[in-house]
């Protein structure tokens, strides 16, 4: 098969040809027919994930259809038409049993401890616990799209943040995840507050539903930005970037007994930033953090899709081939454009 394959973090990511996958005996292996390209792959790429083994296929947003069944799956065949989340569970540890997937102790991730889908084909273990049936209403791209930043954020908006609505949400850093969070907390019927340093991006936070949009390259004191357009603060923040930075405005914006959810990748020199502790202990707050989400809790994200009130197709940016991949990938951590990026011609 072709593959993105890269042999050193940082240095030269190819396409070339690798040998086809096989199924593991509970797992399949999925003809890919889109991936999404995410900042998580840059970070992989450069050396921050240290479950990744050189050489190594990056791509954990994924389409497909299966297309070899290992003898123990039960509940998929050949000419299935799937995804799956970006972390795995293996359906045996405690997590797992307590319906928690997404922290599962023997994670499976694809593009990341496992040869990923920027690739023709992709290995998926357990697949009768991870892999979630597609709806022919949703393409290909969107269906990739949702991999992992419109499921993190769903999880981040609806099951960790438990957004109700009219309340007042902030959404820090307008990439994927962010626009993903956006629409995903207005569909809820909250008042979402966008911040971003790009007017590009603010302007299509406000096409998507944005009540306010704040330009944090220009808007000097962004946490008071917040405060002063929400009335005294939102009742929930999520840093969609992972920077100190942003982490500690998103924490700084919150009214008093505030949500806190930490969904951008805080990694390599970012994984230890400073928190206003001070704040967290006087205003009690909390504090969450949103890691992908189980394929059990998709069925409720894809009824609000079919029913028009999520339209993830909106935010793809660019879709791209296969042998544009390595470029792409080397230059997520620019920001280029606008939405999320696509391989749609493997």
């Amino acid at each position: 098969m072709r593959a993105v394959v890269y042999e050193q973090f940082a240095g030269p990511a190819e396409v070339r040809r690798v040998a086809d996958p096989t199924p593991e005996l509970h797992g399949v292996v999925v003809r890919v027919t889109a991936t999404g390209l995410c900042r998580s792959d840059w970070h992989g790429w450069m050396g921050h994930d240290p479950d990744i083994r050189l050489p190594h296929v990056p791509g954990h947003e994924l389409a497909g259809v299966v297309a070899a069944v290992g003898r123990d799956v039960r509940r998929w065949k050949v000419g299935d038409r799937v995804t799956a989340p970006f972390v795995c569970g293996c359906g045996a540890c405690p997590q797992c049993l307590s319906g928690n997937h997404q922290v599962c102790d023997h994670q499976f991730q694809p593009g990341f401890t496992h040869w990923g889908s920027f690739a023709e084909f992709v290995a998926l273990a357990h697949a009768d616990i991870n892999l979630v049936a597609l709806p022919d209403a949703i393409d290909d791209a969107a269906a990739a799209s949702l991999g992992c930043r419109f499921v993190t954020s769903f999880r981040a908006v609806v099951d960790q943040a438990h957004v109700a609505c009219g309340e007042w949400v902030a959404v820090h850093g307008c990439g994927g995840v962010g626009l993903s969070a956006l629409m995903i907390a207005h569909a809820m019927g909250a008042q979402v507050v966008a911040i971003d340093v790009a007017e590009e991006k603010l302007g299509l936070a406000r096409a998507l539903g944005a009540a306010v949009t704040i330009n944090a390259a220009s808007s000097g004191d962004v946490p008071a930005a917040i405060r002063d357009a929400t009335g005294g603060g939102t009742h929930v923040s999520l840093d969609a970037l992972g920077s100190p930075a942003t982490c500690c405005n998103s924490i700084a914006c919150l009214r008093k007994r505030g949500r806190h959810v930490q969904v951008g990748l805080m990694l390599a020199d970012h994984s230890r930033p400073a928190i206003p502790m001070d704040r967290v202990i006087a205003h009690e707050l909390e504090i969450y953090g949103s890691h992908g989400m189980q394929a059990h809790r998709y069925p409720a994200l894809l009824e609000l899709i079919r029913a028009g009130r999520l339209a993830p197709q909106r935010l793809i940016g660019r879709r791209i081939a296969l042998d544009e991949a390595p470029e792409a990938l080397a230059a997520m951590d620019s920001f280029p454009g606008t939405g999320i990026t696509v391989i749609d011609r493997l």
